[in-house]
């Protein structure tokens, strides 16, 4: 039925269905004009994500199958390769544009309407409305626009030893799986350490005491632990110098979206990088991204490396921006209802709040293909 409903012209579809129908997470095909709005230009860094994320898709079905697919709902299905064929189009015309020194098309509405399909997402009312019990965005979820949270990179102040300010350990991966590959590590799980503590047992020292059973990359106040698990990545300052970590390997708790951040028991494991990593199913792989051209959301379902067009409001101007799908999270294991949007590097949540607060918590959001 999803395949015949894409066909139909939007404003039948519009009348035709009731608001019960847009329960289930819906996909139209879509052809109208655009509306109106302020577009962004930052082709430079969605090039350089679009780059990173096709490299990784390049290893193939088969290295990463939860992954790299072309969408696991029948109606947005495409092959992984149009994906890569359409992340090689951004960075044909952001070079091109470039060097002819003009206005980049990736922000002209009507470049964007000639050279790319759009899908029109419409949200999974129904999964939102069931986790939606004190959490009044989902409670007030549009029928026609996602829930459009905000990520950032933690910058923190990191310690080489323990005080009572900063009482609590960033984990490399537990001595005892340290020269072990994923697979070999994922065999021996009731082996390892990894998967013995929850994430309130390590807060109590489990991991320390009597002696370390992993290394303490630095030690954090118990706030900047909590933003470093949330955000996946953290930039720590210490005497002068920055380093970049990102989450290497989990003990295998699922995020439990009914509690909040620091009442969970899934712990993560860092492992210092070169810069800010998104997806990738082992530290060893992870995508590089940049702020403000990159989206978290359900790959799993959607497939890796979607390029997505967001209309949200900025000031309470309609605004839009191109994103590419190229990071995930806990909270987005069938999830059809939300993105998350790296918004960029904050010291904390009243940096964050003062950078983003302009920015509504919902989106319009199309998938784009490049046209062929």
């Amino acid at each position: 039925m999803l395949r015949n409903i894409t066909q139909l012209p939007v404003y039948l579809l519009t009348c035709a269905l009731s608001s019960a129908a847009w329960a289930a997470p819906t996909f139209i095909t879509q052809d109208t004009p655009l509306p109106a709005g302020r577009w962004v230009d930052q082709s430079a860094d969605l090039c350089s994500v679009a780059q990173a994320t096709s490299a990784y898709l390049a290893q193939g079905e088969n290295y990463d199958p939860e992954a790299i697919h072309g969408g696991k709902l029948t109606n947005i299905q495409v092959s992984p390769a149009r994906i890569q064929r359409t992340l090689a189009f951004i960075c044909q015309i952001q070079q091109e544009d470039r060097q002819q020194g003009r206005p980049s098309r990736l922000a002209d509405p009507a470049f964007i309407e000639q050279a790319f399909e759009r899908v029109r997402w419409h949200p999974d009312q129904a999964k939102a409305q069931s986790l939606s019990a004190d959490k009044p965005l989902l409670q007030r979820l549009p029928a026609e626009r996602i829930l459009l949270t905000k990520y950032y990179v933690r910058k923190a102040q990191g310690a080489t030893q323990p005080s009572p300010s900063q009482p609590h350990a960033l984990y490399g991966l537990p001595f005892d799986e340290a020269h072990l590959s994923l697979e070999e590590a994922d065999r021996l799980k009731d082996q390892i350490t990894r998967y013995r503590f929850g994430k309130q047992t390590i807060l109590k020292g489990a991991l320390n005491h009597p002696t370390p059973l992993a290394p303490a990359l630095t030690w954090l106040s118990r706030a900047d632990l909590e933003g470093a698990l949330l955000q996946g990545t953290a930039v720590i300052e210490n005497n002068g110098l920055r380093q970049y970590f990102n989450v290497h390997r989990n003990n295998g708790i699922a995020y439990d979206r009914t509690r909040k951040p620091e009442e969970q028991e899934r712990y993560w494991y860092f492992k210092e990088v070169p810069g800010v990593l998104g997806y990738g199913k082992d530290a060893d792989y992870k995508i590089p991204i940049k702020p403000q051209v990159t989206v978290a959301g359900d790959l799993f379902q959607l497939g890796l490396g979607r390029l997505i067009l967001l209309r949200t409001e900025e000031a309470g101007q309609p605004t839009y921006r191109l994103n590419i799908l190229a990071d995930t999270g806990g909270a987005f294991h069938d999830n059809l209802y939300q993105l998350d949007w790296l918004s960029g590097y904050y010291h904390g949540w009243e940096d964050y709040h003062a950078a983003n607060r302009h920015i509504s918590d919902y989106a319009d959001a199309w998938f784009l293909l490049k046209r062929e």
